[in-house]
């Protein structure tokens, strides 16, 4: 059943006025935007555990594409690696369609296709899927609960989600801006109108204004029109605490597989003084991640993975020398001359910069994972090199446990 209301109406006006994010199909030529979710590697690990042939057709949703970064990513991800399967894009706003296909065209995607529908009106989903993205679009619906559940419906048994949602505390300053801005210029002006207004605001912003302290973001200084429009005159902005986000999931049957990166909600990663560690040993999984959100105050969005309920996907033992190590995305060459000479990888979790204590063998190790070696190829280079096997093991276990939770490195499914 359609659920609508008047800001919702504004919000369909101001993504076809300003498709959101801008983008320019000509510049598909010079690179490819990565980023989570739907990175292609990242749902064969964290939705399937890697344990989903890469041969099986991927049958996967773009709810809410937008102008299509996380959709023109995984189908170019899966026509690289001759992935068989397609991705299906869903937007109300033809202007955004629009760019999307632009940018699916400059690339020569075949395996991309567009409809033009509302995620509240169930009637347009085409059927199941394998995996659904849905990035940056519940935090702004009427219904953000009931959508969920739709496309929850909508997943074939085993398949999951990539979820985006805002935060609140990383956001600090934008909703006073929007506070301010809805007195103002109110959401019954025309979008152009609303947007010269928040330019003008901006341009005269007090220097004490909170905003103008958060750098968590960029949206109103380098996303252009829709940047600035998107993050301070959007009619309907939610944004979830880590607890409510949990809360809304559990609501809708499902759980997370992961979070985004698994080592930012770990406050010991952090808090290098024995007793709080202590403390934070003893505090359960939810626990561990308000704490960190609080704490830090940098999370302006929180990613996740999420699966069915009671489906969380076990990855195959780190420790069998079968398995295939992949670098999600960093070479491991280039992310082995990172790492400083106290064994430290500086790891940036948005503006928080958190040493992470990696074992010394890390730096011959990580050029060695290539996503064709087995562990046990690894295993046999690292003797040879007089790192005997039951060492290896001891500090690969170590090691993969270590950038598993950066999402740096990841298992590869078989083929």
């Amino acid at each position: 059943m359609t659920s609508t209301d008047a800001r919702d109406t504004e919000l369909a006006a101001q993504y076809e006025a300003y498709p959101y994010p801008e983008r320019d199909p000509r510049e598909e030529t010079k690179r490819l935007l990565i980023g989570s979710p739907s990175h292609l590697r990242e749902i064969d690990y964290w939705v399937f555990g890697a344990r989903r042939s890469r041969s099986q057709p991927l049958r996967a949703l773009v709810a809410g594409c937008g102008t299509g970064d996380g959709a023109i990513m995984l189908a170019t991800q899966m026509a690289r690696s001759n992935r068989p399967g397609e991705v299906v894009c869903v937007d109300r706003s033809e202007h955004a369609l629009k760019i999307a296909k632009s940018r699916a065209e400059a690339r020569n995607l075949s395996n991309i296709s567009f409809i033009q529908g509302s995620l509240t009106d169930p009637e347009t989903l085409p059927g199941q899927f394998d995996y659904i993205d849905c990035c940056g679009v519940l935090h702004h619906l009427p219904a953000p609960l009931e959508t969920l559940k739709v496309l929850e419906q909508a997943l074939l048994p085993g398949g999951g989600m990539g979820l985006m949602v805002y935060a609140p505390y990383g956001r600090t300053g934008v909703y006073m801006i929007q506070e301010a801005l809805e007195h103002l210029t109110p959401f019954s002006e025309s979008p152009s109108t609303r947007l010269d207004i928040a330019k003008r605001v901006m341009r005269t912003l007090p220097a004490t204004a909170w905003l103008r302290q958060n750098g968590n973001f960029g949206d109103h200084l380098t996303g252009g029109d829709a940047g600035l429009y998107d993050l301070l005159l959007n009619p309907r902005d939610r944004a979830y605490t880590i607890g409510a986000f949990l809360d809304l999931l559990t609501e809708a049957g499902l759980e997370p597989s992961c979070l985004m990166e698994p080592a930012r909600y770990d406050p010991a990663l952090f808090l290098p003084d024995p007793k709080l560690r202590a403390r934070v040993e003893n505090l359960s999984w939810r626990e561990k991640a308000e704490v960190a959100e609080s704490l830090t105050g940098n999370m302006a969005t929180h990613v996740a993975y999420v699966v069915r309920n009671g489906s969380r996907p076990m990855p195959p033992d780190c420790c069998d020398p079968t398995t295939v190590p992949v670098m999600r995305e960093i070479p491991g060459d280039e992310l082995a001359k990172q790492i400083l000479p106290n064994s430290t990888l500086p790891f940036a979790f948005g503006t928080l910069t958190v040493p992470v204590p990696l074992p010394t063998q890390a730096r011959s190790i990580l050029p060695l994972i290539d996503g064709a070696r087995t562990v046990g190829d690894i295993a046999a280079i690292m003797q040879e090199r007089g790192l005997s096997e039951r060492k290896f093991f001891t500090v690969w276990a170590e090691l993969f446990s270590r950038l598993e939770s950066l999402n740096r490195v990841l298992l590869l499914p078989p083929l």
